[in-house]
């Protein structure tokens, strides 16, 4: 049964199923909110207008999502490979996202790496990259 205190997130569940698929048994937690530690640092290495390039602590991070899942609903999020190194305490996963815009109803279509370091069963650090330019014509695109 789903946690009802994510429901707000709902829009972004493709996304947080694939990380936590991801992770598999190097985490603890159900949900991808849960096995990001409290003192998480998440960083972006693209500019996205209203996202900051580095986010500090779960709080904020769930802050800023409650601003993505606003404005983007995610279908699916597919393409997965996973790399695990050092002993699982570093993972790379690749993959892609497929949603809409819902100001404009565009079709959003990304690929992402993000480079995730854990730490005591959490992720403690996350690094990302992706298509920026996917994500400027879908959020620049009239609707």
């Amino acid at each position: 049964m789903p946690n009802p205190k994510y429901a707000a997130y709902e829009a972004a569940k493709p996304y947080f199923d694939l990380v936590r698929g991801a992770l598999g048994n190097l985490v603890d937690g159900e949900h991808f909110f849960d096995i990001v530690s409290d003192d998480v640092r998440y960083e972006v290495l693209y500019d996205v207008p209203g996202w900051p390039r580095l986010i500090r602590g779960r709080a904020d991070l769930m802050a800023q999502f409650l601003g993505y899942v606003d404005n983007i609903e995610l279908q699916s999020a597919d393409k997965l490979i996973t790399h695990k190194m050092d002993d699982g305490r570093v993972v790379i996963v690749e993959y892609e996202v497929h949603g809409t815009i819902l100001v404009t109803g565009v079709k959003y279509n990304n690929r992402f790496c993000s480079i995730i370091k854990i730490e005591d069963r959490k992720i403690a650090h996350w690094r990302d990259y992706m298509d920026s330019l996917a994500a400027w014509n879908a959020l620049t695109a009239p609707g």
